[in-house]
């Protein structure tokens, strides 16, 4: 089983989902982009300014579908995908702001290195799984919210 999840730059989790190890990365890249509810006064946000990605989403689908939800993308070029140069306009990448991308690697090494159990991923059922992704994640998001106080 992989694990999914769409992180805040503070670390926050937004979404979690598990699917199958077989399956490629970015086939749940937009399924997660979809899942995105963040409560606020008035209606949920459910859009973010820009996503920061690694190389293997850089696909053609995940790059039209953030263009037409109009948010950015700053995701690196495959060197797979260059084979043929193409033409056009080059695709956005800022080499600045792509290393906030470590908050979802921290992320990972917080949730295997705090919850064993989650790392070895001995469990049989998915859903059981889930739910002690859901606790660790809220065992996490815990432990931030009381550092600031």
């Amino acid at each position: 089983m992989k694990i999914h999840v769409c992180v805040s730059c503070d670390g926050f989790p937004l979404t979690i989902q598990i699917a199958s190890g077989k399956e490629h990365d970015s086939q749940q890249f937009i399924k997660i982009m979809e899942s995105i509810k963040v409560k606020t006064d008035r209606k949920p946000r459910t859009r973010p300014l820009e996503v920061l990605a690694d190389s293997a989403y850089d696909n053609v689908a995940i790059r039209k579908y953030l263009r037409s939800r109009a948010i950015k993308s700053n995701i690196p070029v495959n060197s797979r995908n260059e084979k043929h140069r193409k033409r056009g306009r080059p695709t956005r990448f800022e080499y600045e702001s792509y290393h906030k991308r470590g908050t979802i690697e921290r992320f990972f090494a917080w949730l295997k290195m705090g919850f064993r159990k989650i790392a070895s991923r001995y469990e049989r059922l998915n859903i059981v799984f889930k739910g002690l992704l859901d606790i660790a994640c809220f065992l996490l998001c815990w432990k931030k919210i009381g550092e600031r106080f």
